[in-house]
């Protein structure tokens, strides 16, 4: 079958939406199946391999952290051009009610159309005011998924109905493949941080309970995979709490993730909350690495409580150092924890996670009243810049 998946969030962008459509293009290409993916550009990005960039990003502040709108004076134009072009049989949504072209191709587009809600957070007055404006849209698709029952939780307040929970991946074998740095394996307990330094996940809470447990275990190490805006407070707390031995390796690639991974001994995530699910859990398990992790709705639903991580309360230091510091003192626990998370990730690998998916695109279009496409071959990564239209 052709599919499209729209993502709002200027795709490839860093991001868990993305990450998800990533992995899910590149499995259903290797299902066979023909798949482009509709997003708006940001900035200068280039475009990349069977990604159509329609309209324009626009930043904006939402959720504690920085999403984006899609924006063109000519947007219902240029989606039709896209979709007399593509002729798909189905769409697939990544949170379909970020404005506006997820909108505008439910509005164009006779195919089938699913949606993935990914959010999780507090009460939210967008949705609450625009529930008028949104029922519409949310009538129109044909089926509903939620990546968590924390994401399930959170739309349901506001547009109740039936949702299928599948949830991110993640690829283990690519992960238990990497090689750590050896530069880092010198007999300190690495502890790890992956993620955007804003306020909700946390990193400044982590610098105090490090510089805590740096006071009364001088082998411990703090290894900082981030950029973001509260960085600079936390090379400051840490300065002038004379806390050493800390690395920030800044925005990394995919690869060397996974290699602080495999040499961190400890991952921590510290978030605050309004998380619906915690890719970096499942990253931290596939590496057969021992958690240490706020006890948050999002998170509880992923690992494993005192089997593959310790569960700690948000934004409370001393607890945080306490859990830390029960993994630095036995390596036992460590290694035992590290172990159950392999086998908890397995269950969500991304070869189980698309073909739950595509067994859901079939069902779509049985109820839809069309048959299965004939079966397409799949043309192979050509010249052809999709550019932006």
């Amino acid at each position: 079958m052709k599919i499209g998946i729209v993502s709002p969030y200027a795709y490839p962008r860093p991001g868990g939406a993305n990450d998800h459509i990533r992995h899910t293009y590149e499995h259903l290409r290797q299902m066979g199946h023909e798949v482009r993916i509709l997003t708006a550009p940001w900035g200068d990005d280039p475009p990349a391999q069977d990604v159509i960039q329609i309209g324009q990003a626009i930043a904006i502040p939402y959720n504690g952290s920085i999403g984006r709108i899609t924006l063109s004076l000519r947007l219902e134009w240029l989606v039709s051009r896209v979709l007399q072009r593509e002729r798909f049989d189905i769409l697939h949504h990544h949170e379909p009610f970020v404005p506006f072209l997820s909108f505008q191709l439910i509005d164009s587009a006779t195919c089938p159309h699913l949606a993935t809600f990914h959010a999780f957070g507090g009460f939210s007055l967008s949705y609450w005011l625009g529930r008028p404006f949104l029922r519409p849209y949310w009538n129109r698709i044909d089926s509903k998924i939620a990546v968590s029952t924390a994401a399930r939780h959170f739309i349901t307040q506001y547009f109740p109905g039936d949702y299928h929970i599948i949830p991110n991946g993640v690829e283990v074998d690519a992960f238990q493949r990497a090689r750590p740095f050896p530069e880092f394996r010198d007999g300190k307990v690495n502890i790890l941080f992956v993620g955007r330094a804003e306020p909700r996940k946390g990193l400044l809470t982590l610098a105090q309970a490090y510089a805590r447990l740096k006071s009364r275990h001088a082998n411990v190490r703090l290894i900082v995979c981030s950029s973001g805006p509260q960085l600079p407070a936390v090379r400051a707390y840490l300065r002038a709490q004379r806390a050493g031995d800390v690395f920030f390796a800044g925005r990394v690639s995919e690869e060397d993730k996974r290699r602080f991974y495999k040499t961190a001994d400890v991952f921590c995530a510290p978030s605050t909350g309004r998380e619906s699910f915690g890719i970096v859990l499942l990253e931290a398990m596939a590496a057969g690495r021992a958690i240490v992790a706020s006890d948050i709705h999002g998170y509880k639903n992923v690992v494993q409580r005192n089997i593959s991580a310790l569960l700690v309360e948000p934004k409370d230091a001393d607890a945080l150092a306490n859990a830390l510091e029960r993994l630095v003192e036995h390596p036992e626990l460590r290694a035992r924890m590290g172990e159950a998370g392999v086998v908890r990730a397995t269950d969500y690998d991304w070869e189980h996670v698309t073909k739950r998916l595509a067994e859901l695109y079939e069902e779509v279009l049985a109820r839809y009243g069309r048959e299965e496409p004939a079966t397409r071959r799949v043309p192979e990564p050509s010249p052809i810049d999709y550019g932006r239209v």
